[in-house]
Parts: C-alpha cells; sequence; structure tokens
C-alpha cells in the first residue's frame, strides 16, 4: 500500500486502523482480505463485510450465510444491494484522495442480479470512479459469486461533510 494512499472506508481512521487481520481460524476468508469494522447499526447486522485494499486496488467481499438467504437458499437480493452500497461509497475513498474522511450518502443506486449467490458462496466485489465533480461522485461496480458475475451496480454518491471520529465514537457509533 502506498504511502499516500486514503483509507478503505469512511467509517474509520485508515484502512488498516479499520480492520484485524482476518484470524487463520475465521474459516473461508481469502488470503488477505480483513474484516471491515464500518457502519454501525443497520451495517453491523449485515456483516461481516471484509475488504482487501492494496496498490490502490480495492475488493469489498463476504460470505453468504443462512442469515443472507431467502426461502430458496439463495443470497437476498436486499443484501447484496446493501454490499453494492458499501462497495461504491468504500472503494470511492480509496480511489479518490481528496474523499478520504468525507461521509458519502448515496443519491442513487441501480443494481442488475446477473446470477445468483448461494448459501456458502463468497461474493466478491470491485469498484471504478466514473466522475467526479464538486459534489457527486459517479461509480459502478461488479461483484462475482464464486467467480461468476452475481451483480453489476451503479451510483451517485454526494460528497459530504467530513467524519468527526471523535464525536462519532463517544456516541459508540465507531
Amino acid at each position: 500500500m502506498s504511502a499516500d494512499a486514503p483509507p478503505a472506508n469512511a467509517a474509520d481512521e485508515s484502512a488498516d486502523a479499520a480492520a484485524a487481520p482476518v484470524p487463520a481460524a475465521e474459516p473461508g476468508v481469502p488470503p488477505g482480505f480483513r474484516r471491515s469494522r464500518a457502519g454501525a447499526g443497520f451495517i453491523s447486522l449485515n456483516g461481516p463485510l471484509y475488504f482487501l485494499h492494496e496498490g490502490g486496488q480495492f475488493k469489498l467481499g463476504f460470505r453468504v450465510e443462512a442469515r443472507h438467504c431467502n426461502t430458496m437458499g439463495i443470497c437476498h437480493g436486499g443484501m447484496l444491494a446493501t454490499f453494492a452500497d458499501m462497495l461504491l461509497p468504500m472503494g470511492a475513498i480509496v480511489q479518490v484522495k481528496e474523499l478520504h474522511d468525507r461521509f458519502l450518502p448515496t443519491v442513487s443506486l441501480q443494481v442488475d442480479y446477473i446470477g445468483p449467490a448461494k448459501l456458502g458462496d463468497w461474493v466478491e466485489g470491485e469498484m471504478q470512479v466514473l466522475r467526479t465533480t464538486r459534489a457527486m461522485v459517479f461509480a459502478q461496480g461488479l461483484a462475482t459469486s464464486s467467480g461468476a458475475v452475481a451483480l453489476r451496480c451503479s451510483g451517485v454518491l454526494k460528497i459530504g461533510p467530513l467524519i468527526d471520529r471523535e464525536a462519532l465514537a463517544a456516541a459508540g457509533r465507531i
């Protein structure tokens, strides 16, 4: 990771501070991925999410658990949309240095479900920033499930205020 690379998620001070190395005993997490501590509330109930941040590359992933699935044993579209909604802003913070420590609320999110993510599958996403303006970020991403494309997403993010980490920590939100 280069010295000037921004953190991998907006909810923590840096990518390294935002995650602990994945313990060897944690099954099913690919090498190099670390558990993200991004978000509280809703997001904390849907994870765990894991990220890989090396040399400007950012990947986000999770293992499909029974609680993520619909009655057919396939990852619920709502979980995949939540994943996409985390992938785009977290990746944007890595790719665009000026977005470091910014809150990036989603203005618009489109998700195309291309293939299933089954119980036990590893879902992994990558994204790219298409354009930034003074107020907005335009981004797109792809996620695979055990190597096959599962979803395509695109979104518009608002460039929000700087994150006050001390206030969030004091409130127990990070």
